[in-house]
């Protein structure tokens, strides 16, 4: 009567089954810092005079990357230097690496029935390969480097099943988007969201990614997808070391069930200022500034494939910026050799290599007082990516090409048949 975070829980801690409120002392298969959260994580860990568990610690530079200052630069070099102090291999320097989730699963840390921890708030991406993630603070960080253990609290779970076709542009994005919309920014509070259904399973692992990734934008602790043949296939050659997928039972206990209709999932957009406030892309005619495609919910191969296609021989509109900012090295590289990245060039669009910076304002297409950008992200508070009088309304990747090419936000489906 077990759900997924039941059972991985409970294998991690050395026990039978586990029931949701109860704290446990689980067994970490990885945790993962970045350069912001991992100045503070390693302070902590100094104190404790001990050696880190090397093989299950993941260092990755990528909010500042390149360093936007001497602070940014500051974080990078204390990162720098305790990998070299400690011999952490998998370290993965500028140029090398990219953005810390979407690496994470390219390097195949990430692999179903796995329990991981990050010092950020998007570990949850993971889920989709239907592993238990979840971000923690920097503290929580370091002690898990150090001793391979942390405390959990086993969480409730909600079950969401999304059956039959999805549309014409709907992208998992939309999915994530339109789920959140319903239950709102803390209807899955300190829960599991898990996702089932045949459009579900019809996804690409790229759009899976996006709607685990987007669980904490609903307040949840884990975002799980059952892994499937599609994860498999996906982890060839990739994953380290072996793995054990996990599955619910068929009478696991639910705290909630939400059921979708595919076809009434339309292309979403995401108002200001909560993730929560959404509409059909079509009902929102705003005039934009910018247009943002990447980050760690929306910077794969898949995501800048789907936007080349709708900008391939057309031009960004004169008074908009277009900023395209693939999220790691591999998919930039992938990205060159399918022509994609000449396809925005030539466009007008400013492509860049991975990078956080333009996500979260800290630099790189930050926003100025009055501006508005649809962006590919996950968040759009205020002051998100730059000027508090600024902005942002999420969408997916095809949404951001379109409205590039409009000047507002558009709907594909009305791009493709000349009615924008």
């Amino acid at each position: 009567m077990a759900t997924i975070s039941e059972k991985i829980l409970a294998a991690k801690a050395g026990r039978r089954s586990v029931t949701p409120g109860e704290i446990v002392e689980a067994k970490i298969d990885y945790v993962m810092v970045n350069d912001v959260t991992g100045l503070p994580a390693f302070e902590v860990f100094e104190k404790f005079k001990t050696e880190p568990l090397r093989e299950k610690v993941v260092l990755i530079p990528d909010h500042y990357v390149p360093n936007k200052d001497v602070a940014s630069a500051n974080q990078a070099k204390a990162m720098r230097d305790f990998a070299r102090k400690y011999g952490i291999k998998n370290y993965y320097e500028v140029g090398c690496g990219g953005v810390c989730h979407q690496l994470m699963v390219e390097e195949g840390f990430a692999a179903p029935g796995r329990l991981i921890i990050g010092a950020d708030s998007h570990t949850c991406t993971y889920g989709a390969l239907g592993c238990f993630s979840t971000g923690v603070g920097s503290t929580e960080a370091a002690c898990a480097m150090a001793t391979g253990d942390l405390w959990l609290k086993v969480p409730e779970t909600q079950k969401f099943v999304v059956e039959g076709k999805l549309g014409k542009y709907v992208m998992g994005k939309d999915v994530i988007l339109h789920i959140i919309g319903e239950i709102g920014v803390d209807g899955a509070l300190y829960k599991s969201m898990e996702y089932y259904g045949s459009a579900i399973e019809s996804l690409s692992i790229a759009d899976r990614l996006s709607i685990s990734n987007m669980a904490i934008e609903a307040g949840g602790k884990a975002g799980i997808i059952p892994a499937d043949r599609k994860v498999d296939e996906y982890l060839k050659g990739r994953v380290r070391g072996k793995y054990k997928a996990v599955f619910a039972d068929k009478d696991a206990d639910y705290c909630d069930v939400f059921e979708y209709d595919a076809k009434d999932i339309p292309v979403t957009v995401s108002e200001p200022f909560l993730p929560e406030n959404t509409k059909p892309a079509g009902e929102v005619d705003v005039e934009i500034d910018q247009a943002y495609l990447g980050s760690c919910t929306n910077g794969r191969i898949e995501d800048l494939r789907v936007a080349a296609s709708l900008i391939k021989g057309k031009r960004v509109k004169a008074g908009v910026r277009m900023i395209v900012v693939p999220a790691t090295t591999r998919i930039f590289a992938q990205a060159m050799k399918e022509g994609l990245i000449k396809v925005f060039m030539d466009a007008g669009a400013y492509v860049s290599g991975p990078t956080c910076g333009a996500c979260l304002g800290g630099y790189m297409g930050v926003l100025a007082a009055g501006e508005t950008c649809v962006s590919s992200t996950n968040r759009n508070f205020i002051g998100r990516m730059g000027h508090k009088d600024s902005k942002v309304y999420l969408a997916n990747p095809a949404v951001v090409a379109a409205s590039a090419l409009t000047g507002r936000i558009t709907d594909p489906n009305d791009l493709k048949h000349g009615r924008a």
